[in-house]
């Protein structure tokens, strides 16, 4: 009897977790139409030179606001692909730091307007290309950046760096801000966790950032600095391909 209760019991379970993929995937899709349009006409309103500086702001913050929203259902949609099992890597060979490069030009605009300095030190030895999916590399480097500046902007600086052992490729990224308590670390990379930091995000995107690095063989590592503020280390493997 209690055999047959416990594997009703896994049916309902695995019944559940079904439902609530599906159902947040769903919902994602359904987003996905209205932030288009909303993004669009944003866009469109920009260039509307008629339009006070004041209106400019008001639609500059829709347009912040839009961009946000759309990469939380980005990351929605990552997590259903990764719970059902869709989820793939489009794998070739690159330069990870050429990757990493480019993710930091491309933030450079948005610490700017946060008035955060970047400190970043490349790697100065020779490399091997790597084995890799460029596009969810630059995810997992532009998620870890728009941590940095959410969580740590208080400080004003984050730090770049790049590296290699015998076996990784590695990236470390460190704010100078108020970092996680202990007792949360092991759990900030689960989906939906909340923290208790006041600026909460949407518990998601480390949370495919992790599943990234799991399906490239690699690591994401978080650590609180010496001195206050986080340390976020990402490693890429050598010689291995995914």
């Amino acid at each position: 009897e209690m055999v047959d209760s416990i594997n009703e019991m896994s049916i309902k379970i695995s019944r559940s977790e079904k439902m609530e993929t599906e159902f947040i995937s769903s919902v994602s899709h359904e987003l996905r139409t209205p932030l288009t349009a909303i993004t669009g006409w944003g866009e469109t309103l920009m260039y509307d030179e008629t339009m006070g500086e004041e209106s400019k702001r008001g639609v500059a913050i829709i347009l912040k606001e839009a961009k946000r929203l759309t990469q939380m259902v980005e990351d929605l949609l990552d997590i259903t692909r990764i719970q059902d099992g869709r989820f793939t890597l489009n794998v070739e060979q690159i330069d990870p730091v050429a990757e990493l490069e480019d993710a930091i030009f491309a933030y450079r605009e948005l610490l700017r307007q946060n008035e955060i300095d970047l400190e970043y030190t490349p790697y100065e030895g020779d490399l091997p290309l790597l084995h890799a999916d460029p596009a969810r590399l630059k995810q997992v480097f532009l998620n870890i950046l728009d941590n940095a500046v959410k969580y740590g902007r208080s400080g004003k600086r984050i730090d770049v760096s790049a590296g290699a052992d015998g076996q990784y490729f590695f990236v470390s990224f460190r704010d100078y801000g108020p970092g996680i308590p202990e007792d949360e670390l092991e759990n900030v990379k689960m989906k939906f966790y909340k923290g208790k930091s006041k600026e909460r995000g949407s518990g998601i995107g480390l949370a495919v950032c992790d599943e990234i690095m799991k399906y490239h063989g690699g690591k994401l590592e978080l650590k609180n600095a010496e001195g206050g503020g986080l340390t976020v280390t990402i490693r890429l493997p050598f010689d291995e391909k995914k």
